[in-house]
């Protein structure tokens, strides 16, 4: 078992690909996941996240903590309440979320997922 590693560099190994379509409120968000470590359940995970600016509705089945590295996001839950966030704050989103996450500018995340498996 080797200690994994999180750092600044840019995402070089992550497949970029476009958010899904039918879930893009605005903009043309693109983003990549680097999954760094994932446990033997699967039911938890970490990596780094990098999305372009945009905004898509999101619906969380997982509890994600979040350390914004660069950029601004806001969150917005379907009651219409708003959180927006700068780097470097750190938050956490509980499983049931349901709203929108919008990329105000480019912006880049270190994150740790668990979702219990069934």
């Amino acid at each position: 078992m080797s200690i994994v590693h999180f750092s600044p560099a840019p995402l070089a190994n992550a497949e970029r690909s476009a958010v899904d379509s039918t879930k893009v409120v605005s903009g043309n968000p693109e983003h990549a996941f680097d999954v760094r470590y994932t446990s033997k359940s699967g039911e938890f995970c970490a990596g780094v996240y990098e999305c372009s600016a945009g905004k898509w509705r999101v619906s969380y089945s997982e509890d994600e903590f979040c350390t914004l590295t660069e950029g601004t996001v806001r969150l917005t839950d379907d009651a219409g309440k708003t959180e927006e966030f700068r780097a470097p704050a750190s938050f956490l989103i509980p499983a049931g979320f349901n709203g929108t996450w919008e990329a105000v500018t480019p912006a880049r995340k270190f994150f740790v997922i668990y979702e219990k498996t069934v």
